[in-house]
């Protein structure tokens, strides 16, 4: 069929890898740094001009890494906001997805249209301060100026297919990068313009919403474009994810995700209704405490970092000797208890032990995302095995405790760019249905993700009762507090 390419324009850098159309095996990859002026305190950029992202674009494709391509695909950092204005200039820097000014803008946005469940049942979400109908009424709040000025509305992934394409007419995004925005509902397939007013003030034009297989356009030398997708909908694309798989992803905070044949709504506001890059869905929930936990443990315990962390809980054994850790360190999301604080239960003589303390770090994480996974399941979604995503799944102790404390198989692929193989393996589609040479509804077929495998064997009626001790311990402390 030919070959491809796809970049992933993360918030650090650009990844390109070029692969064989029908395989999807990689022929060549790129790699350059996104240019880090204007840092927030946090150490990365809350307000970045674009032209950065093309800069790198361009650096990480120099070289002729692109000759010979026949299509690209396109994935970028997600929420991020590039606000243009009538003739196709930004208006202001975007607003990346990390950004977190927009909290006291959340809450007002919530209450405005009459609460949680009102916006779960109209966009399949609840604002948060990272998403772009957020950041809009931050921007009306704040810069109003600029907030008069924006007349287009478009992401990161959508600025940058737009530039390649010569900044036509038409401006496109596709669904999965449509269903984070908060004012396009996974559900329906159709966006809400009065939640762009309500955040905005006014109207705005906003990208046509493409197919999983549709093209943007072809570039004036005959280079496809295709849609174009989040990171998040293009790493389980490049993981080949299907029905029955779920996506356990191991940041400072956790996150789980799972392929489902329809949208959810949930009106508590834990499920964020995503779609995926096939025309699935992509339900997630998120726990605000994950690796942070373990990092909170190593340096209480004077351990160097997190493998040393690893072998010594190693040492402890299931259960860590009656210790548990509610890993509440930020406050939590699942549950929703924003102003909670962490809670170590089970202190006894025995159990004072580094080791100890150690393995409970691990079980308290790894619990909290079970309860995630809960969530889900309880709404119906299958869950036959999980990929396990992060620097950590790598840790002995979470490859250790992680299959019997989340109930199934689990996955840990080997490390690769497995958003830029999805934007690449989305550009294959592209490609392909122009060509005719594949149906518009199936993707192409490429070689799985090279994967260990864990299983939880004899392990798991052990598991379940670590669970069990550390649900009993969370109801005690937070009774009511979680109803998934």
């Amino acid at each position: 069929m030919g070959i491809v390419a796809g970049l992933d324009s993360s918030p650090d850098f650009t990844r390109i890898v070029v692969c064989d159309a029908d395989s999807g095996a990689v022929l060549r990859q790129g790699y350059a740094p996104h240019p880090m002026d204007g840092m927030s305190e946090g150490g990365r950029p809350s307000d970045v001009d674009p032209q950065a992202w093309l800069l790198s674009l361009g650096e990480a494709a120099g070289g002729g890494l692109l000759e010979g391509v026949q299509a690209i695909g396109v994935s970028a950092q997600q929420n991020g906001l590039v606000p243009v204005d009538t003739q196709g200039n930004t208006v202001r820097p975007a607003m990346v997805g990390g950004d977190k000014r927009a909290q006291v803008a959340a809450a007002d946005l919530v209450d405005a249209l009459g609460g949680r469940e009102a916006w779960a049942q109209a966009v399949g979400c609840v604002p948060q301060a990272a998403q772009p109908v957020t950041k809009l009424r931050w921007l009306a709040k704040n810069e109003p100026e600029a907030a008069l000025r924006t007349s287009v509305l478009l992401q990161a992934h959508d600025w940058l297919v737009w530039q390649l394409l010569g900044r036509p007419a038409r401006r496109t995004t596709d669904r999965g990068g449509a269903s984070g925005t908060g004012y396009w509902s996974a559900a329906t397939g159709a966006y809400r313009p009065d939640l762009v007013e309500l955040a905005l003030g006014h109207q705005a034009l906003l990208p046509d919403v493409l197919g999983p297989w549709e093209a943007a356009g072809t570039t004036p030398e005959g280079l496809l474009i295709s849609a174009g997708t989040g990171e998040t909908m293009a790493a389980a694309f490049g993981l080949g994810i299907g029905l029955g798989d779920a996506v356990v992803s191991l940041g400072a905070s956790g996150s789980v995700m799972a392929v489902h044949h329809e949208a959810l709504v949930d009106s508590s506001g834990m499920i964020t209704s995503l779609a995926d890059a096939t025309g699935m869905h992509l339900p997630v929930v998120t726990t605000l405490n994950a690796v942070r936990a373990l990092r909170g443990a190593a340096e209480l315990l004077g351990v160097p970092d997190l493998e040393a962390l690893s072998d010594l809980a190693m040492k402890s054994t299931p259960g860590s000797h009656g210790l548990v850790m509610l890993p509440y360190l930020e406050g939590e999301r699942t549950p929703n208890l924003p102003h909670t604080a962490g809670t170590l239960a089970g202190l006894r003589r025995e159990s004072m032990k580094p080791e100890h303390l150690a393995r409970a770090a691990f079980e308290g994480m790894l619990c909290g995302l079970a309860d995630a996974l809960d969530v889900l399941r309880k709404r119906g979604v299958e869950v036959r095995r999980i990929f396990l995503l992060g620097q950590a799944a790598e840790l002995s102790a979470v490859q250790a405790c992680a299959p019997a404390l989340l109930g199934t198989q689990i996955v840990v692929p080997q490390p690769a760019d497995y958003a830029a193989l999805g934007a690449a393996r989305q550009a294959a589609w592209a490609l392909g249905t122009s060509q005719g040479t594949i149906q518009p509804g199936l993707p192409p077929v490429w070689q799985g993700a090279a994967a260990q495998i864990l299983e939880p064997g004899e392990e798991l009626a052990v598991g379940q009762a670590v669970r069990q001790q550390y649900v009993s311990v969370r109801n005690q402390t937070h009774p009511g507090a979680f109803r998934p």
